[in-house]
């Protein structure tokens, strides 16, 4: 007795066709396409490292920082640095508006003698305020 294939055939073919329309074909509604991007982290968190003296963000396994020194009365912003690997995530506009916001949240005054964080304060005229 001669196997009928056709349907085998039939089988593939359906196969095929479903491998082509499978994902469909719009595109989900929360996709770049439509302007919101998903599987993007959430932004890392600024820790305040007092027994450093410096606001630190712990990416991929390096440390971001931006040193500070504190009294009473002031917080003054020092020096900021990002690891080479690290560089054009914005995490020094992380550290930045930290210890900003810092200084305002616990009354002191703020002191910068930091060149990037004067430099985000020029970007961001809204966070001297």
């Amino acid at each position: 007795m001669p196997i009928d294939h056709s349907k085998d055939r039939q089988e593939q073919l359906l196969d095929e066709t479903l491998e082509e329309t499978f994902p469909a074909s719009d595109a989900p509604a929360n996709t770049i396409e439509t302007g919101i991007r998903i599987g993007m982290p959430a932004p890392p968190q600024v820790r305040d490292n007092r027994d450093a003296s410096q606001f630190e963000l712990d990416v991929d396994g390096q440390i971001a920082f931006l040193r500070y020194h504190r009294t009473a009365t002031t917080l003054t912003l020092v020096h900021t640095e990002v690891p080479v690997p690290l560089r054009g995530r914005h995490l020094g506009d992380l550290l930045a508006k930290a210890g900003i916001d810092a200084a305002r949240t616990e009354g002191l005054g703020l002191v910068v003698t930091c060149p990037f964080v004067r430099a985000y304060m020029r970007k961001h005229p809204e966070s001297a305020r």
